[in-house]
Formats: C-alpha cells, sequence, structure tokens
C-alpha cells in the first residue's frame, strides 16, 4: 500500500502541541522541544497489495519522538531520522536524515488467487535519506506547511531499484485536544522497481493465464490524505492516551495502472482507512 506518508502522519496526533490561548505561549513552546517519545498501535484497512481490489486489515505499530534534537518519524515498517533540529520561534526548518523500511508488498496476504499464482515476491528492504523544508505559524501561532521528499534504494536484492516520494503536507489544530492534517503525495519509480512489481514474465503469465507485461518506471501514484488526532485529556501538550483516524485515496498512474496485476485483477483506484490509539510521555 502507498501510505508512507500517512504513516508519518500517524503519531504526530499524540505529539504536537495544539493551539491554547496566547497565555500559555511559554508552555506550548516548551512542550514543542522538550524530549518525548509516542508508541502506538493501530489498523489499517487497506488494498492487499499495491493495484489490488481486494481488501485487507493490517496492524499498525508506531514509534515517534525527539530525543536530544533528533526527531523519528514513523514509516511503514520502518523508521525516518531528522537530525537538524527546530528552533521553538523558527519560522522556517529543515529536516535531513536516514530513512529506512521494510517493504513486504506482493510477499503477503495476496487474497487474489490468480496474482497468488503468479508468485509470492520477496521481501525488500529499504534505506535512503529523508529531508524536507517547513514553514511555521502560517495562519495560526501553530500551523505548520511541509514540502519533503523519501528516496530509498532496496539494499536486500528484492527489486534492487530506486524510489523516490514527494510530498506536501499542512497541519493545523483546531483545539488544545484536536489536530488535522492534510497531505499530497506521490511516488516516482525506476524501471526495476517496476519491472519487479508490475511486469508479468512469461513464467508469471504460464503460471497465473495473466498476459505478459514489460513494466517501465516513471510515476507509480498520487495520493491524498487525511488525518485527525484527538487527545483524551483534553490537552496534547501533557502527553497520555491519543486517538487517531486516517482516511486516503491514491490513483495508480502509468504501468502501475496499465499492468494485468492492476487493470485486469484490481483497480486503479485504491482506498485506505485506519484508526488507532497511541500513548505519549
Amino acid at each position: 500500500m502507498n501510505i508512507s506518508r500517512s504513516l508519518a502522519l500517524l503519531a504526530m496526533a499524540a505529539a504536537l502541541p495544539a493551539t491554547p490561548a496566547l497565555a500559555d505561549e511559554a508552555q506550548d513552546r516548551e512542550a514543542m522541544t522538550r524530549d518525548r517519545i509516542t508508541i502506538g498501535v493501530g489498523a489499517i484497512y487497506g488494498p492487499s497489495y499495491d493495484g489490488s481490489d481486494d481488501y485487507v486489515v493490517s496492524p499498525i505499530p508506531i514509534v515517534q519522538g525527539q530525543v536530544k534534537g533528533i526527531t523519528i518519524s514513523p514509516r511503514p515498517a520502518g523508521l525516518a531520522l531528522d537530525v537538524i533540529p527546530d528552533a521553538a520561534d523558527a519560522k522556517i526548518g529543515f529536516a535531513l536524515g536516514p530513512v529506512a523500511s521494510i517493504s513486504r508488498n506482493r510477499a503477503n496476504q495476496i487474497k487474489d488467487p490468480v496474482v497468488r499464482a503468479a508468485g509470492k515476491l520477496d521481501t525488500a528492504v529499504e534505506l535512503g535519506v529523508s529531508g524536507g523544508v517547513s514553514a511555521y505559524r502560517l495562519l495560526n501561532p501553530y500551523d505548520s506547511l511541509t514540502l519533503g521528499a523519501d528516496v530509498k534504494w532496496d539494499v536486500a536484492g528484492a527489486y534492487g531499484g530506486m524510489t523516490w516520494a514527494p510530498s506536501i503536507t499542512y497541519l493545523t489544530p483546531v483545539s488544545k485536544a484536536a489536530l488535522v492534517t492534510l497531505a499530497l503525495s506521490a511516488k516516482h519509480i525506476d524501471d526495476d522497481y517496476a519491472d519487479y512489481y508490475y511486469s508479468v514474465s512469461p513464467a508469471q503469465s504460464n503460471a497465473s493465464g495473466l498476459p505478459q507485461f514489460q513494466a517501465k518506471g516513471g510515476w507509480e501514484s498520487v495520493s491524498a490524505t487525511m488525518l485527525v488526532g484527538y487527545d483524551l485529556s483534553g490537552d496534547l501538550r501533557d502527553g497520555g492516551f491519543a486517538l487517531f483516524s486516517i482516511a486516503s485515496y491514491s490513483r495508480m498512474l502509468g504501468d502501475s495502472k496499465d499492468t494485468p496485476y492492476t487493470s485486469l485483477r484490481g483497480d486503479a483506484d485504491q482506498w485506505l482507512a485506519g484508526l488507532g490509539v497511541a500513548y505519549s510521555f
């Protein structure tokens, strides 16, 4: 599932301060810069593989936080680190650091028997760099707009190629307890990735009955995501338990849309919904 940016937003609902009275500004600044860790778990209902029209439920563990100026952000089965701390009163901030994740696309939970007959794929281990720039306090004292991207390479020899995923994210509190995040993102894949996940080889065609197909790299998908977080104590600044919900729509593009795995056995329109709980301390 194309949910890397969505998952990166999940823990924010339990970790960032929401809009309080102006008299509490000093407390807000301290809450934004102190060390904190958020752990949580959720469930995502989404496609069984990228391009599938069969939907499955998948658990999501979450670890997010800030320790000694290093920010930890979640990724699907992975983490990203930002080693450039921003001052509490900064108008512009920068992020840069390593990112690592594990991709099990078409490695498990393949519900379609025809696609399953084509064979399971190997798990990919992806390492790379995550970076971005953020503008703070645009429409209120606590909102932000972030332009970012993840660039990753498979180092386990599954697809053996590179992907990069740009995004734009707007985050704003609506009360002391509630936070809303909107994000637009895209994913670009190289020929190695496209061939591994979207081509139908002669052997796969014989096994599944699908027509042969040779996929090329390009833009794989575009996505729109909304996340809502609510702190159960009524104040995001004091930590504790928070609930989050997420909804996302993705549209497959190029050969990821034209491949028989999507065009004949799946759907280019990809929907995702999720719920979870997190605890910050």
